[in-house]
């Protein structure tokens, strides 16, 4: 059921004042545990219970678990729900069975709880019954477990899981909207990243994800002639993302300022057209800013607690609104 979007948006209204946004640039020149101080004084991580840096592990969880109980009273719709949290789901459960196919713990594998819990995914697997985790998932674990012996391997068990990922995702944003939109950007530009990695376009096909706008005939053209696939991914609106991995790839480093332009596709949307937002996108433009303030304060502390020079700490913030 559709919540009343009023309603939640006048609540997003008032939440976000106490975002911490720009303002953790300043913390940065502080020292470690002076920003501490100054962080929790903001009320992020209300109700852990830490009182010095050492205890920031506990902070960021605490904030995380409050965004996700916000997200899960107040998504205005099932989509938003989906969107958000059921990528923790796909991961959790890739996670336990990547685990399991090695034999070893999968607890410093596990993100936080999305719509199910991890103790929930662990009891179907003990069952051999998914079907409680919705269809999605569900066909997933049941691809994943039907795996011949030989075959159960970190990367074979990665593969299911990002490509069930993107098709639940693309059918839980069909009915249109920027949901959809940052559906199929997510997926083509996870395509590209995965072309400019690979060998060949076998390779890179097999690791396609589906969902995006992209075909793979672009793909295919990348391998015969990169400099006409460029032009194809400009035109597409990926001209400024697959410089980056050219630019990454030429020099043979890690695709840091892909990954990071990725990572960060909704907000960056969001914040550039902050003063035209309708309907639900004030409240997921919050979600966001939100995490964006969970992923900046772990750079601060830890940084900080390394020694690491303020200029440098400020370079690795994520957007900063």
């Amino acid at each position: 059921m559709a919540k009343d979007l009023t309603y939640t948006n006048g609540v997003v209204a008032v939440k976000e004042l106490s975002l911490l946004g720009g303002k953790i640039a300043k913390f940065a020149e502080a020292s470690a545990e002076e920003a501490f101080q100054a962080v929790v004084a903001s009320g992020f991580g209300k109700g852990a219970e830490v009182s010095s840096v050492a205890g920031y592990e506990a902070l960021l969880a605490a904030d995380a678990r409050d965004t996700d109980a916000f997200i899960l009273e107040y998504a205005p719709t099932r989509a938003e729900r989906e969107y958000l949290l059921s990528p923790r789901d796909f991961h959790n459960a890739k996670a336990l069975f990547k685990a399991r196919a090695a034999g070893v713990s999968a607890e410093p594998l596990l993100a936080p709880d999305g719509i199910h819990t991890v103790s929930e995914i662990e009891e179907c697997m003990k069952a051999e019954d998914f079907s409680p985790l919705g269809d999605a998932l569900k066909g997933a674990c049941e691809e994943a477990f039907a795996l011949p012996e030989g075959q159960r391997t970190g990367a074979e068990i990665g593969l299911i899981f990002e490509r069930a990922l993107f098709a639940h995702l693309a059918r839980e944003t069909k009915h249109g909207g920027l949901l959809k939109s940052f559906a199929a950007r997510r997926a083509d530009m996870t395509n590209l990243l995965t072309a400019y990695r690979a060998e060949d376009f076998a390779s890179a096909r097999r690791a396609f994800v589906g969902g995006g706008k992209l075909k793979e005939e672009d793909f295919a053209l990348f391998f015969e002639n990169a400099e006409k696939a460029k032009e194809v991914f400009a035109r597409a609106g990926y001209g400024t993302f697959s410089e980056a991995c050219d630019e990454a790839k030429g020099a043979g480093m890690p695709y840091t300022q892909a990954e990071r332009m990725l990572e960060m596709l909704e907000i960056d949307y969001l914040a550039t057209h902050r003063y035209e937002m309708k309907r639900t996108q004030p409240f997921l433009y919050y979600v966001f800013r939100r995490r964006a303030d969970n992923v900046n304060v772990r750079i601060l502390l830890v940084c900080l607690a390394a020694g690491m020079d303020e200029r440098e700490i400020k370079r690795r913030f994520r957007t900063l609104i």
